[in-house]
């Protein structure tokens, strides 16, 4: 399904179940995919999946700096309204976290709960840094099964005891076939232009953005193996809200896949809190 933004976009988004609304928003690069783990595993609910402007199935945008959070976060509102949704909690995968913690700011009442999926105010270097080396780089390799050894040697460490099925089926969703033969990104590699240039400007305090949650039920993942969110960034968002409900999921770098134990534990209080 598509719907059409306020500035003539078609972006791409699921909804299915019955029950509280999830809001779910993927990482930077990512697409509704991004929880299909997740859909296939938690009951009682309505998923509302929206694919960002320039990724997977919507529309790429002529202005390559609209791949922004402050549109993004925009974007969602516009997809509630659509749906006739008042309010929704957000369930926010990396990227999708800063978007739910700006629209704490922006339009806190559209926030009835907040999932933090390996993401807050404050991002490591180190994370940011590989985000950088890869983005908007087309892959080398030719095919799934390709691309499967290659993201199991890259990522292998950080994600310990998934099979090459498992591999295959990641790049799956990462990645698409291409017209001309071989495998392409399935977003807009210009993304990386965008995310350069926003680099070069000075860089917001996203700990006011943490704190506008402040009574919303909230929860955080942390990946065990996570190289974007400390557990000394943690150990901060739990000082100013001691009643976030947190885990760190084990055998997970960035980011958990939100089909594991500890996930559906946090996603399910957050749920059961904003009732």
């Amino acid at each position: 399904m598509k719907f059409t933004t306020s500035d003539g976009l078609q972006l791409a988004y699921e909804d299915e179940g019955e029950g509280p609304v999830l809001l779910c928003l993927p990482g930077l690069t990512r697409n509704a995919r991004d929880f299909d783990d997740l859909a296939a595993t938690i009951d009682g609910v309505r998923l509302v999946r929206l694919t960002y402007r320039g990724r997977g199935e919507s529309d790429r945008d002529a202005n390559f700096m609209n791949y922004n959070v402050p549109q993004e976060a925009r974007d969602a509102i516009e997809l509630l309204d659509h749906l006739g949704i008042g309010r929704a909690i957000y369930v926010g995968t990396s990227r999708g976290g800063i978007i739910a913690m700006l629209t704490a700011a922006m339009a806190r009442d559209r926030l009835a709960g907040v999932v933090l999926n390996d993401i807050g105010p404050q991002i490591d270097a180190g994370g940011l840094g590989r985000i950088f080396d890869y983005i908007g780089r087309q892959p080398k390799a030719r095919s799934f099964d390709e691309a499967a050894l290659v993201l199991r040697e890259t990522m292998g460490a950080e994600f310990p005891g998934l099979s090459l099925a498992d591999w295959r089926l990641q790049a799956t969703r990462w990645l698409e076939e291409s017209p001309e033969g071989g495998l392409r990104l399935n977003y807009d590699p210009k993304l990386r232009d965008a995310m350069r240039a926003q680099a070069e400007g000075e860089q917001p305090d996203l700990w006011p953005l943490f704190d506008a949650l402040e009574g919303v039920p909230l929860g955080l993942l942390r990946g065990a193996n996570s190289d974007l969110l400390s557990r000394e960034t943690v150990a901060e968002m739990q000082r100013r809200r001691p009643d976030m409900v947190y885990r760190e999921v084990p055998d997970r770098g960035h980011v958990p896949f939100l089909n594991e134990p500890e996930s559906l534990a946090v996603i399910n209080e957050v749920v059961r809190e904003s009732l």
